[in-house]
């Protein structure tokens, strides 16, 4: 059985995350989504869970980090191609999205990525199919 995996992300306001991710091109699941948290759905396995930060607290006992000094860790999802990533990263800076660095291209994997309104790292990623092989 393939293994599913649900990423807990702290956010300040909860219906702007959720408008932000959806115009990104993400959806919701409407069944574990209320007014403390948002099921976004990446794929058929993989779900991010933004949680307003009094919730996320309920969950852990050390303190949220300050991602405007810090990173929690880098998000980092796979694309079809080099324009998709470059697309996707414009598209976040105009929903007021910052980009921490310049793409970086290995030849056979290029990448780009954007802070996102709570300072959440997102990275995405193409990779040559060759390359995976």
């Amino acid at each position: 059985m393939a293994k599913q995996i649900f990423v807990n992300l702290p956010v300040k306001d909860l219906q702007k995350s959720i408008q932000f991710f959806t115009q990104l091109g993400y959806s919701f699941n409407k069944e574990f989504t209320d007014d403390k948290a948002g099921c976004m759905v990446i794929s058929e396995a993989i779900y991010v869970m933004l949680l307003v930060e009094p919730f996320f607290k309920t969950f852990t006992n050390n303190g949220i980090c300050d991602t405007s000094r810090h990173t929690e860790c880098i998000n980092c999802l796979s694309a079809d191609s080099r324009e998709d990533v470059d697309a996707v990263v414009a598209k976040a800076v105009a929903l007021g999205a910052t980009t921490p660095k310049a793409p970086q291209d290995h030849g056979i994997m290029y990448g780009h990525g954007f802070t996102d309104l709570d300072g959440h790292h997102w990275e995405y990623m193409f990779m040559e199919p060759d390359a995976a092989n």
